[in-house]
């Protein structure tokens, strides 16, 4: 029997501070599976599949990401009630936003996107424990107006491959940026934060592995004033084989939204 499919696009957001990241993988748990498991619970014997827009890694959290579920033979029929059985049953860490229904000409893996990514941090002091999960406590001053210099490099189109985790030779490292600054942090607010904080803001349509954690960490190391602006330049030109040597730390990165076009 010919088994009709319907398709949906659902935003979510979540904590990943206790997650394995995304992906699915034997023994830990992650986003993905824990949101398999709640849809299989609510759905029954409905058959699903089900395809995120892109891999978060471990300890990064959403505030919208993007998945596109699968459904055979048997249509959601209400989307608000849809919504409010798959919260009532996901975890506290993960919530779903919106559901609206695609053709099957959309593709989430595929179709462009722009993803805008933050990374939210602290300097010069000891925070408060609770500021783990989201904000990142660099300890020692930073020298923030220079790192913000450091941050307007990476707009453009540049060859990457320095901030791209075990790059080989085989691999497409020349990507575009559409926008990457440092502000003052007004987004994420919480009464436990530090008086001031920054994010590290970045946009495009696709990046490679831990490219923004080792941008940020090279930022950090700009602050520090282990390196240059020149330095910076020279990482992004075709011809650099320089290889970053500090990834900042998972838990300060969060994708922020998800657009498609």
């Amino acid at each position: 029997m010919f088994d009709k499919r319907y398709y949906y696009l659902i935003k979510i957001q979540y904590l990943g501070y206790r997650f394995h990241g995304w992906q699915k993988q034997p023994t830990v748990k992650t986003v993905h599976l824990m949101i398999d498991r709640t849809l299989k619970f609510i759905l029954q014997d409905t058959k699903f599949k089900t395809l995120g827009a892109g891999r978060t890694d471990a300890m990064v959290s959403a505030n919208e990401a993007a998945l596109e579920l699968f459904i055979y033979n048997d249509p959601i029929q209400d989307f608000d009630e849809f919504l409010d059985l798959f919260n009532h049953n996901l975890p506290q860490d993960i919530r779903a936003l919106s559901i609206k229904e695609v053709d099957k000409a959309f593709n989430i893996i595929q179709d462009s996107k722009l993803k805008e990514y933050h990374y939210v941090f602290s300097q010069g002091q000891k925070n408060h424990p609770f500021c783990a999960p989201i904000l990142t406590t660099i300890l020692e001053p930073l020298d923030v107006e220079i790192m913000k210099q450091g941050a307007k490099l990476f707009e453009g189109t540049h060859n990457f491959k320095t901030y791209c985790y075990r790059a080989t030779d085989k691999g497409e490292y020349v990507r575009a940026i559409k926008s990457a600054e440092i502000i003052e942090n007004t987004i994420y607010r919480a009464n436990f934060f530090p008086e001031q904080t920054f994010v590290f803001k970045v946009i495009g349509k696709g990046f490679m592995r831990n490219q923004i954690r080792l941008m940020f960490g090279c930022l950090i190391k700009l602050g520090r004033g282990e390196v240059t602006l020149e330095y910076i330049e020279s990482t992004l030109k075709l011809e650099s084989t320089e290889v970053m040597d500090y990834i900042a730390p998972a838990s300060g990165l969060i994708l922020h939204s998800v657009n498609f076009e």
